[in-house]
């Protein structure tokens, strides 16, 4: 048993490569979550943490939103999920000590890897200003009190609340995410940034247009249902495992699954069941049509699908679309202007492969497509998640049992963070029914989501930065101008379990502050708490940690907000914050009398499994929108132009992370083995482009704004993604998205359509580290000017 950290930083740009391969999960995924399991926790630590994962009587995964079922498994979580558990239950401790002998310019040349296997941190940390006014180079300990005052003396010394921004991510508990957004409402901002800014907002954008509410509408029972499950922009095998078992379930009642992807995925090609003796032998192939598209196609794709549809006799459900919806005719005056070369061109696809899903798709009485950032993150990402709609709407796919849209959210409690009111953009009637309940004034006009605070912090317009989870820095685009805008604050927060990158990039003051995960136990002053949580489907419950905290100086996420809002609000506030703290019964008490669809919320989270939200286009059939139908969308066909001699860059995640943290440096199911500055290249574009495999080249992106953006040394490895396409793993290439380089109305940013050059590069070494990062940290980068043609 080895719990201690790696003793070096390794190197990421020096993989071994083999072939990628054709199945997931299975023995491999066994042995691999044991050893990483034993590695942070020890045998017995492992065993007692593990079996209560996403089990009725335990706590939620920390990992992915993916729902659980009525009836579970005893081991009811995922290999990446058994990693995402083992980082918060290990034994690893990050001390005072720990501080003490890694100054922050120390900190700032490691990898994101390497700080985070470091453990758990125990004690607040503070980082004060140097006798220059500057920030000094060590975090030292800090009492809670005093952490809590520097919060409140620097808010309270703001010019306008405005000037403070309180960011969230996806892991935070209903009842910290609720207490925080009426915090920061009750303080006089709207300045509600989260992880939704930056993943899946244009579903919500496009969702609330169409079908009147952001959120998916298919449970888990639908896909069991459904007899054609068309899965695109996403790789469940890596980012959501448990999605595998629901589309092995469909195809074993007689599902058909079409793929749209620019890479073909392990996990939707065969899936070896860890659960089952035969899955474990034999495996469940999954797809039965992949779509190898190009980047940037999906909307092409699905508007030339509705215009085939359109033309079939029969195929439209002319009766649901005639009682249910709005804006038909200028819809299909669109679709039939769709024409077969374009999308061809759009998509890299051929006739036959198109006309192939038309006959499954027309096959289908019930359908649901499900989608991930590989739709969310492109300028048009908008009307592309729109034109799915379209194509729902069409044969009436919405409402029905086993049919419907399933954005597939990250992490396990974003989206119920939006439902409890974290936004900048907040309706009306949840600001009325938040004053009326606690008797305050919130702000009404709109606040900054993730871009808009990065600029506001850059051009001095903000300069308390607080985060809630999550981090910041590298989730974030154009990492150069990201990380010049937080060292521009005045303070900026991180309440965390862990180290991350952005607590090496600080304000002029910087305050730690470490809380109780959700394997640790919850003990208040009323007694033992639990917490909940809303999955990707829309289903609520509980979660009870069972681990002792990792340290007695932790404070629980609800107590830390509670905390902070006495110690700026004063006793000027009446709302009950230190009985808040106490009992989180109370909090929920107050949610069910706020947001809709949480009537009696204690009574029914009490109950094993918990409780569906209502959904209107789901359980009505009645669409909340402007015209009280679902919309039809009548958008121009969009894809990403491609210059001669570039490529379309896709950023994704390695099997070895989850969103920005790490790991280890293995992407098994691509067959990449210790590193992570790998370029994913078709072998017949690197052939034209003179990049032989093992060569290295750096990563130059190409935008209107006339800014190179560069990501240095990069090892080639051929690979079959689509033609003109190509992948590379984030955070590393943050740096080549900037930050005008947003989607349209979401402001998403446009991470899965970059266009690249490529120029002779070395591998990066500790020679040549740029702007203080270390060389295999993986943020090594910098900018020129350029008068090279753009994109955006």
């Amino acid at each position: 048993m080895a719990t201690k950290p790696p003793a070096g930083d390794p190197v990421q740009d020096a993989p071994r490569v083999a072939a990628p391969q054709h199945a997931a999960a299975g023995l491999p995924a066994i042995a691999h979550t044991l050893k990483i399991a034993q590695e942070q926790m020890g045998v017995m630590r492992t065993a007692r943490t593990l079996l209560k994962v996403n089990q009725k009587n335990g706590f939620d995964c920390p990992g992915c939103a993916w729902p659980e079922g009525d009836h579970r498994h005893t081991a009811e979580f995922c290999e990446n999920g058994a990693k995402a558990v083992a980082e918060e239950a290990t034994l690893r401790r990050v001390t005072p000590e720990f501080f003490a002998a890694h100054p922050v310019s120390d900190l700032a040349t490691r990898s994101g890897y390497w700080l985070g296997q470091q453990g758990r941190i125990t004690e607040p940390m503070l980082l004060e200003r140097d006798a220059e006014g500057g920030a000094a180079d060590h975090y030292t300990p800090v009492s809670w009190e005093r952490a809590f005052a520097i919060i409140a003396e620097e808010l309270t010394a703001l010019a306008s609340p405005d000037e403070a921004l309180f960011y969230t991510s996806g892991r935070t508990s209903n009842e910290a995410a609720f207490l925080l957004q009426l915090f920061a409402r009750e303080y006089g901002t709207n300045n509600l940034p989260d992880c939704s800014n930056m993943c899946h907002e244009s579903s919500g954008s496009a969702l609330s247009e169409t079908i009147g509410i952001g959120k998916g509408s298919v449970s888990l029972e639908d896909l069991h249902q459904a007899d054609l499950i068309i899965v695109a922009g996403q790789n469940p095998g890596t980012n959501h495992p448990r999605m595998l078992s629901a589309l092995e379930k469909a195809k074993a009642a007689g599902a058909k699954i079409i793929s749209v992807n620019p890479l073909p995925e392990a996990g939707l090609e065969r899936f070896k069941n860890p659960q089952t003796p035969q899955g474990m032998i034999r495996g469940a192939a999954l797809t039965d049509l992949f779509l190898q598209i190009r980047i940037g196609g999906d909307q092409a794709l699905f508007r030339l699908l509705n215009k085939l549809i359109l033309e079939t006799p029969g195929a439209v459900d002319d009766a649901f679309v005639r009682e249910h919806t709005h804006g038909y005719d200028e819809f299909t005056t669109a679709a039939k202007d769709a024409d077969w070369d374009e999308t061809l061109a759009a998509t890299g696809l051929d006739r036959g492969h198109i006309e192939q899903a038309l006959a499954l798709v027309l096959a289908s009485e019930r359908t649901i497509v499900c989608w991930a950032m590989g739709l969310t993150q492109h300028k048009h990402s908008v009307p592309t998640i729109r034109e799915v709609v379209n194509f729902l709407l069409l044969r009436g796919n919405i409402g029905r049992p086993g049919a419907g849209v399933c954005p597939v959210r990250g992490h396990s409690n974003v989206q119920g963070d939006r439902t409890m009111g974290i936004f900048e953009r907040p309706a009306p009637a949840f600001l009325d029914a938040l004053d009326k309940e606690f008797g305050i004034t919130s702000p009404r006009h709109h606040g900054y989501d993730v871009v808009r605070s990065i600029e506001a912090l850059r051009d001095g317009k903000a300069k308390v930065f607080f985060a809630m989870g999550g981090n910041f820095v590298a989730a974030t685009p154009d990492t150069t101008v990201t990380e010049a805008a937080m060292r521009r604050a005045r303070l900026t927060v991180h309440v965390s379990t862990k180290l991350n990158r952005s607590h090496a990039v600080t304000g002029a003051r910087a305050l730690i502050l470490p809380t109780l995960g959700r394997t640790d136990k919850d003990v208040q002053a009323g007694g033992r708490q639990v917490v909940t949580v809303e999955d990707s489907m829309g289903m609520v419950h509980a979660s009870r940690g069972n681990l002792p905290p990792a340290s007695p100086r932790l404070l629980s996420e609800p107590a830390i907000v509670a905390r902070l809002a006495r110690a700026t609000l004063g006793p000027a506030s009446r709302t009950p914050w230190e009985e808040f703290e106490k009992d989180y019964a109370r909090i929920r008490d107050r949610i069910a009398r706020v947001i809709p669809g949480f009537e009696d919320f204690n009574a029914r989270v009490a109950r094993p499994g918990g409780f569906a939200l209502p959904h209107a286009p789901r359980d009505e059939r009645r669409f909340p929108t402007a015209t009280g139908k679902a919309n039809f969308t009548a958008a121009p066909v969009e894809f990403p132009a491609l210059p001669e001699g570039r490529l379309l860059l896709q950023t994704l995640r390695s099997h070895d992370q989850y969103n920005t943290t790490i790991y280890g440096l293995d992407d098994r199911y691509r067959g990449i083995k210790d590193g992570r500055r790998v370029v994913l290249v078709n072998a017949r574009d690197a052939a034209e482009l003179d990049l032989a495999d093992g060569s290295y080249t750096d990563l130059v992106s190409e935008w209107k704004d006339g800014v190179e953006r560069r990501a240095p040394g990069f090892r080639v490895v051929h690979y079959p993604t689509a033609r003109g396409c190509a992948a590379a793993y984030y955070p590393e290439t943050n740096v080549l998205v900037p930050l005008g380089a947003t989607a349209d109305t979401s402001n998403t940013p446009a991470s899965k359509s970059v266009v690249v050059r490529f120029e002779p590069g070395r591998r990066v070494t500790e020679d040549s580290r740029n702007n203080g990062h270390s060389g295999h940290s993986g943020n090594s980068t910098h900018t020129t000017t350029s008068s090279e043609p753009g994109h955006g």
